[in-house]
């Protein structure tokens, strides 16, 4: 993995093949953005592409800035990727503190489709999480917690109920709510399009946002940040069927060997997040629920090789993903997709 530091502001990229045909990842502004966890978030996405038979690499980028200079800083850093962009060396997506609008000016030069990819991508990426929770243990008749739900929760929510979930605990950073007899998700889409995280008062009583592992629910859905599940959160999950990544790098290795060691599946985010990379790459002529219909059959087809194997769909998925990368890269990036 190298890391390109741009000149112009103090911000960098972290590109983890260098012989791709095309690197994307997110860029992300903060006062101080580490380069540790944008090689993370590298490897994270160079796993989906190769989940999916992609030829291509995970990158990402940091803009580190006060926030009174957070415009400018950006606007350097738009102005210095373009031509990275136009070589496809690196494809920025928008994350935390970098909206799509900010990336307009290069979205001209980026192949793929951006219209998409800045508009639905988030809920295509809760529609693969919730089809690989389907696919890994099903969601019929299971019992779920939402844990870390934001702009991309009801979209999530959804889709669970879709597919025959019912959604008992729901956390933010303001707090955990549950109700054994199921949270109506229409309801609490409509809460969180006024209120926000404090949506969750609305809902009844206010746990600790941590409460809602301990929710006894059979899937859990989670991701508001790297490493939320370590191996303390994992010991509390020992009932459950599966944990599901809905954000990447969502649990730690040491939590990944807890819940082998109690028999909960636990698929790769590289995997359960692979939906927005699905929609922004394929015909951009395909309506939505063709991109749709696409993520579930893919999806649907990753997960089932996973199944039933000894060794958890976590590192099955990565057996097949790094078989893949070894019939284009002479040697294998070193450490595997998960929180330090």
């Amino acid at each position: 993995m190298r890391v390109h530091k741009f000149e112009s502001t103090d911000a960098f990229v972290a590109i983890d093949l260098a012989d791709a045909e095309a690197s994307s990842g997110p860029v992300r502004w903060a006062k101080k953005v580490l380069q540790g966890g944008a090689k993370d978030l590298a490897r994270s996405q160079t796993y989906t592409y190769a989940a999916l038979g992609m030829q291509r690499g995970g990158a990402s980028a940091g803009i580190s800035a006060d926030p009174d200079a957070r415009s400018a800083a950006i606007e350097a850093f738009t102005a210095e990727v373009g031509s990275l962009v136009a070589d496809r060396t690196y494809l920025p997506d928008a994350a935390k503190g970098v909206g799509r609008e900010d990336l307009a000016i290069v979205r001209v030069d980026d192949p793929r489709d951006t219209s998409r990819l800045d508009t639905v991508a988030a809920r295509f990426d809760s529609l693969s999480a919730a089809v690989t929770a389907e696919a890994t243990v099903g969601l019929a008749g299971r019992t779920v917690a939402i844990e870390g739900f934001g702009d991309a929760g009801p979209d999530l929510c959804g889709a669970v109920v879709a597919r025959g979930g019912t959604i008992i605990a729901v956390s933010t950073s303001a707090g955990t709510i549950t109700n054994d007899a199921g949270i109506d998700a229409n309801a609490l889409g409509e809460a969180y399009a006024t209120e926000g995280v404090d949506c969750v008062s609305r809902f009844g009583e206010v746990g600790h946002p941590m409460a809602v592992f301990g929710s006894g629910a059979g899937v859990i859905f989670a991701g508001s940040k790297t490493g939320i599940v370590d191996h303390k959160v994992a010991g509390d999950l020992a009932e459950s069927a599966a944990l599901i990544a809905s954000g990447r790098l969502a649990m730690t290795a040491r939590a990944l060997a807890v819940l082998r060691a109690s028999d909960v599946a636990a698929p790769g985010d590289f995997v359960s997040l692979a939906g927005g990379t699905i929609a922004a790459w394929g015909d951009a002529t395909r309506s939505d629920d063709e991109v749709a219909g696409d993520i579930e059959t893919t999806i649907t087809e990753l997960c089932a090789e996973c199944k039933d194997h000894d060794d958890g769909p976590f590192l099955t998925a990565c057996y097949a993903a790094e078989s893949f990368l070894s019939t284009w890269q002479d040697t294998l990036p070193f450490g595997r997709p998960l929180a330090p």
